[in-house]
């Protein structure tokens, strides 16, 4: 779909990199279209296009459309049209010690990494390499984030209509760690209803079941935030990197005691912000292609000095690290 925005806008027929990693056809260690896959299907490699990077000059703007809207033939640029590709170069990061969760209804975490990381384990882990800006690799896994708490809160609405600060001050005064939850269990996925599947759960898995909001609201932040720190555990096995910061972005951000209870879990320091870091990739990549900025490393300085994130160190580790040993219990005897 981006690539045929790109061609509508200027007749040229390219594809952009972090999109083309998702297709399922492309070779990460080649970073080419893998004519093994077409031959397979008996489709010729030839109908493929050209795989540009992000910050590549498309074209510029069709006459046809330019004169329709008064403009002028203006450059269209290829950004990272993969939507977390464009937020992660938002991120204001520095050196290597970091991961990234993109927190919205899903949580995507991973590293950027210079080469893919293609191992019987990482499959295993359901990890995947996808392009970033710069000719880096996303690698991350996809994992569940804030649709548990939106399905609930939708549900809830009929009787009360909450806003996000009100179910956090609800949390903070439930008991803590009362009723853990696997976020990716599959009964989560689209449910009837998303409280009464964490019923379920909880009947299932021999615990107390929530008997308040808070209390439901404290079960789904707590376990994501367990859930940060398994995946941050697979992610520092598979690359041998130690994670020091976690960069959270997107509307998470905005959740304080998911952000603080992020850095209880994983025992590293979290910085939440910006929320709209797709936006701000997206624009400082066309700002990139236009001689504006010289690297990825000097989007990230300018985000740095144009946003102020908000820092959460760990608190209660010895706490939190019993709640994950138990958490790990837990997700073994579900799946």
């Amino acid at each position: 779909m981006p690539d045929i925005f790109n061609f509508l806008f200027t007749g040229e027929t390219k594809t952009e990199f972090t999109f083309a990693t998702t297709s399922q056809l492309f070779n990460p260690r080649t970073r080419n279209w893998e004519p093994e896959l077409f031959s397979a299907l008996q489709v010729p490699i030839s109908i493929m296009q050209q795989i540009v990077q992000p910050a590549t000059k498309m074209g510029t703007l069709r006459t046809s459309i330019a004169q329709e809207l008064s403009l002028a033939e203006i450059p269209v640029t290829a950004v990272a049209s993969h939507d977390t590709g464009s937020a992660i170069a938002a991120i204001p990061a520095e050196g290597a010690d970091w991961a990234y969760i993109s927190s919205g209804t899903w949580s995507l975490m991973g590293v950027e990494l210079p080469q893919p990381v293609i191992s019987d384990e990482a499959q295993e882990s359901n990890f995947t390499n996808e392009g970033g800006v710069g000719g880096t690799f996303r690698f991350l896994k996809n994992i569940m984030g804030l649709w548990l708490l939106q399905q609930c809160r939708k549900e809830w609405s009929a009787e009360v209509q909450y806003d996000y600060d009100e179910m956090v001050k609800l949390a903070e005064q439930a008991v803590p760690f009362r009723s853990l939850l696997d976020p990716d269990y599959s009964e989560f996925f689209n449910p009837a209803s998303m409280p009464g599947a964490i019923r379920q759960f909880c009947q299932k898995t021999s615990q107390p079941v929530p008997a308040t909001h808070g209390q439901y609201v404290r079960s789904i932040l707590e376990s994501l935030a367990l859930k940060y720190r398994s995946t941050l555990d697979q992610l520092e096995r598979l690359t041998g990197r130690r994670i020091k910061r976690i960069h959270i972005i997107g509307g998470g951000a905005k959740n304080s005691l998911l952000c603080q209870y992020a850095a209880n879990a994983t025992g590293a320091t979290v910085i939440a912000g910006p929320v709209e870091a797709t936006a701000i990739g997206n624009i400082m990549i066309q700002a990139l292609a236009a001689g504006c900025v010289g690297s990825l490393e000097e989007i990230r300085r300018i985000v740095r000095q144009s946003f102020e994130p908000v820092s959460y160190e760990p608190r209660d580790t010895e706490v939190w690290q019993q709640a994950y040993e138990r958490y790990k219990d837990l997700s073994s005897t579900i799946h």
